[in-house]
């Protein structure tokens, strides 16, 4: 699995993780996860709301996995087998 798609399956689980904590589960540093929520916020998967000292993030279940190996799949599918 993608280390996008790590960081999505974070996100679904705790929708307020902290970019630290995304980093520490999926392995990589704290300013690649950063990276990788940016691309999935500019590419329209996930949407991010400031609420006090965190972010909320909602994840957009309805929108196609970019992989070409998943087409015709959408990210809630994704996020079914792994939630």
């Amino acid at each position: 699995m993608t280390n996008h798609a790590q960081v999505l399956v974070c996100i679904a689980h705790d929708p307020e993780v902290r970019l630290r904590e995304i980093g520490d589960s999926v392995g990589i540093t704290e300013r690649a996860a950063h990276r990788i929520v940016v691309e999935l916020a500019t590419a329209g998967y996930i949407s991010r709301e400031r609420r006090g000292r965190r972010n909320h993030y909602t994840i957009e279940p309805d929108l196609p996995l970019p992989d070409p190996l998943g087409r015709g799949r959408k990210v809630g599918d994704l996020l079914a087998i792994w939630a």
